[in-house]
């Protein structure tokens, strides 16, 4: 009965969450709706780079998966297709170092805060470069950014 429970929790938060973000977007963000057609537990947000950024323009998708246990456990979150956005806290493979997308994580942030951290990073970068350990991390990681111990070391970007 309670596992019944927790799933139906689960399930409203994300439909919750869902609708936030198709009726009230972040700027520059758009809910791919062919994403979620078949999955609730996985969405694809299309992302273009704020105006008078470096990242002016430029279109990127970001990769949402949400385990059972969300939101007590943070979503999968990483940058996928053609176009991953050249920054220092964001590999070449698509995974993204930001602490609230794991030890910094709270129930209370939701995909829209999310979104906006991730926005106002990429906003925030001076200098387009990858992280100085890019290819040996790619060579290394697990698929999953999630199983990654980072190191949060730099906020200057």
């Amino acid at each position: 009965m309670e596992i019944c429970f927790l799933w139906t929790r689960y399930k409203k938060r994300l439909q919750k969450e869902l609708l936030a973000l198709q009726n009230d977007p972040p700027p520059g963000m758009t809910l791919n709706e062919k994403s979620v057609q078949n999955s609730i537990t996985q969405w694809i947000v299309d992302m273009e780079g704020a105006p008078g950024t470096l990242y002016e323009g430029e279109k990127f998708q970001l990769l949402f998966k949400f385990s059972s246990r969300y939101p007590f456990d943070s979503p999968q979150v990483m940058f996928t297709g053609e176009n991953i956005p050249v920054h220092p806290h964001v590999y070449s493979n698509g995974h993204i170092c930001l602490s609230i997308l794991t030890e910094d994580w709270s129930p209370a942030l939701s995909v829209q805060s999310v979104c906006l951290s991730i926005i106002s990073m990429l906003s925030s970068c001076k200098e387009k470069r990858r992280p100085p350990d890019n290819s040996f991390y790619v060579r290394t990681c697990n698929k999953n950014p999630k199983k990654t111990k980072w190191w949060y070391h730099d906020d200057t970007c």
